[in-house]
């Protein structure tokens, strides 16, 4: 039978319609629905397991989104042919969906949760990133899981001045502001986006409009709860507890965890050990036959530690290292730290640092991608690594996770809006991070290292671009709060708000922002974009110490790039048939030849190691799209000889016929012995035929004319 399901519609601000289904695909699971939006469907499921695993003190969450390429009618490239590993871009979508939905579920929740995304059928009109949480969140919805949604993201573009909720492709592509942000009805949890060097007050614009959509996309959530009977969810005992240990490691400990906080230790590791010499010392005094759950203890002290490192800012306005809210950690950097790469910086702020690298590579050298959605080439690329010994740990080098991919996401988006148009730039650009430490924002250190080599390799940008981490803490019951500018690590951790800022001295080209306090009014996140913009520009201001402008100037070890536009239909003849003619431009002059059609023009970009090397291929490739022009004298070379004449290639690709009564003034009987084929012979062009188009070449007219024989009278 035919199962029955339940719909439930809202509107967009400009009246298109997202419907979300359930009842009807994916019954096994503990919740699932089918969001629509156009010819856009995401199929969202959840799956949480009934206990948790023992010992777990965390909540195992995963998220999945996934791009079936049958949803948009392609077959997926690669040996295999099928969907395997996510890509970057669904590893970024998977992110945005995580990190607006973990901090809902209860602290105490520590069963294998699973959230799958599968888009089933795409439309370009109705992007699916903006929709993913949505259809997420209505999965948990509906399901008897302990969620405290529900909450909804939606893209909000700025599109020739006005504002666009979940703008189309065509309209994304315009837009110089492009924020994803996730929110309840109450509260704003992420952001994430990118801008063209706006201001702080329209970014705050851009989020007031989004959370109003999105809260309309939340009471259909709770509608769609109260329709299928969801509002009783399932009791769960994940944790233990003892009330009398807490209490009494309250008492003490906090004192001692509030001392050692206030001896303001810079360094990570002596201010760790601090902390840790506190929990040791109560575990050695403990008899051996002592029946205290060890992993409570150490579970109830890191609350401690948390709320005395907290505390410490609001009651004296310092933090753990000693510095004031808005202090910046000190700052060197350093460029052409590498001889060899084409640019490269070091960066370092305080106990953070990127080592990067820029590498100039050609069209061939451009990222392919192939995706459900999206496809083509990016002639920009940036890529983050982060090792273990960056933070002293020993860890497998397996590649990127999705921290990595995230991170390096982020620094992409900051650093492309400075970057020269494509039209401008002949290179493809390649940036890599290499975090060597980390204590505190790694990827807003990818940022500062990426702006320095871009410079450092003669990169002509905009301008500079930095990015600072800010982070909050407050106190709900006093109403204390206090914004923090450049955090640790440990303020990452301990503090309800990570807010990562990157610009120029014009404006903000890129944020992330995950909340893990609710309530956090716009006045304040005014606040705090202000002082990040404070931070900001003195982080500028320190960058520029050491590099301030663009190489005037390629390295020496960097390949030239020259761009030549071409008429249309010249391309074939550049290309020649199959390949002949560049391939043989390439052997034998050493340059790289790329051509690509661009609206009506071929657009052929030559690389070349050295000037001489340039020359030679750009001659050769002048010679061919040049237009003949009758009267022009050129050096040609005999192609072939004929009895009536011989063929000479005069530009290359162009022959013409040099006719025998054209060779010499002399009266000529046959070719024999006349010119050889190979020889070097200086022509002029005398005539282009109207309706053959075929040359006529002199050599004649070039030599001296011999005087006329005297006559004499008879």
């Amino acid at each position: 039978m035919k199962p029955t399901a339940i719909t439930k519609t809202c509107k967009l601000p400009d009246g298109r319609e997202i419907t979300v289904e359930t009842g009807k695909l994916a019954r096994q699971a503990d919740g699932s629905v089918v969001l629509k939006m156009g010819n856009t469907m995401i199929l969202a499921s959840v799956v949480s397991s009934q206990t948790a695993k023992e010992g777990t003190d965390f909540l195992p969450l995963s998220v999945d989104y996934q791009e079936k390429f049958a949803s948009t009618g392609k077959v997926p490239g690669g040996f295999l042919k099928r969907e395997s590993k996510l890509s970057d871009y669904e590893v970024l979508i998977s992110r945005l969906v995580d990190r607006a939905i973990r901090p809902l579920f209860p602290s105490d929740y520590h069963a294998d949760t699973q959230v799958m995304l599968y888009l089933i059928s795409g439309d370009e009109n109705a992007l699916p990133d903006a929709l993913a949480a949505f259809a997420a969140s209505a999965a948990l919805s509906v399901s008897d899981i302990p969620f405290q949604g529900p909450i909804s993201e939606v893209r909000v573009a700025r599109v020739e001045g006005k504002f666009v909720i979940n703008p189309t492709m065509a309209q994304k592509k315009l837009a110089d502001i492009d924020l994803m942000v996730g929110a309840s009805i109450e509260n704003i949890l992420m952001v994430e986006g990118e801008m063209k060097e706006v201001s702080e007050d329209d970014m705050l614009e851009a989020l007031k409009l989004a959370h109003e959509a999105i809260k309309d996309q939340c009471r259909l959530q709770i509608e769609l709860t109260q329709a299928v009977n969801k509002t009783e969810k399932r009791t769960y005992s994940h944790e233990d507890k003892d009330e009398a240990l807490r209490e009494e490691l309250w008492k003490l400990m906090y004192d001692k965890a509030y001392a050692a906080a206030r001896k303001l230790i810079a360094n990570k590791s002596e201010r760790s050990e601090a902390f840790s010499s506190i929990l040791d010392e109560y575990l050695e005094a403990l008899p051996e036959d002592s029946t205290v759950n060890k992993l409570l203890v150490k579970q109830y002290y890191k609350e401690i530690q948390k709320k005395a490192a907290r505390d410490l800012v609001l009651n004296e306005g310092v933090r753990l290292d000693g510095r004031k809210t808005r202090e910046i950690r000190e700052i060197w950097s350093e460029v052409d730290y590498l001889p060899s790469p084409h640019g490269s910086a070091v960066f370092t702020r305080g106990e953070t640092q990127s080592l990067t690298t820029v590498t100039l590579g050609t069209k061939l050298d451009e990222q392919m991608i192939d995706g459900a959605m999206i496809e083509g080439s990016s002639k920009f690329i940036l890529h983050y690594n982060f090792p273990g010994f960056s933070t002293g740990e020993v860890k497998p080098n397996r590649g990127p996770g999705r921290r990595e991919v995230g991170h390096g996401n982020l620094a992409f988006r900051a650093l492309k809006q400075v970057l020269p148009p494509d039209e401008k730039n002949p290179y493809t650009i390649r940036i890599v991070s290499d975090i060597l430490e980390s204590n505190g924002s790694s990827s807003m250190a990818t940022v500062c290292a990426g702006s320095l080599a871009l410079m450092d390799a003669g990169v002509p940008v905009k301008s500079s671009v930095s990015g600072i981490a800010m982070g909050m803490i407050s106190d709900p019951v006093t109403g204390k709060y206090a914004i923090l500018s450049d955090i640790l690590g440990d303020e990452d951790h301990l503090g309800d708000m990570d807010f990562k800022v990157t610009g120029t001295e014009n404006g903000i080209t890129a944020c992330q922002m995950d909340l893990k306090v609710d309530g956090l009014t716009y006045d304040v996140l005014r606040e705090a974009l202000l002082q990040a913009k404070e931070g900001r520009l003195h982080i500028l201001n320190e960058m520029k110490k050491t590099i301030s402008q663009p190489r005037p100037d390629l390295k020496p070890q960097t390949p030239r790039a020259e761009t030549v536009i071409i008429e249309k239909d010249m391309i074939g003849a550049v290309i020649g048939p199959g390949g002949k003619v560049v391939q043989d431009i390439q052997n034998t002059t050493g340059a790289t030849v790329v051509i690509e059609e661009v609206g009506n023009k071929g657009v052929v970009n030559v690389f070349a190691s050295n000037k001489d090397v340039m020359e030679a291929a750009l001659r050769r490739i002048k010679g061919i799209v040049a237009i003949p022009e009758v009267g022009e004298v050129y050096d040609g070379k005999v192609k072939s000889i004929m009895p009536f004449g011989a063929f000479v290639e005069f530009m290359p690709g162009k022959d013409g016929l040099l006719h025998i009564s054209e060779i010499k003034w002399e009266r000529l009987e046959n070719m024999e012995g006349v010119l050889e084929v190979g020889e070097e012979v200086k022509v002029k062009l005398i005539e282009v035929d109207k309706k053959t188009g075929k040359y006529r070449l002199s050599r004649k007219v070039l030599l001296p004319r011999p005087p006329r024989p005297e006559t004499t009278p008879a």
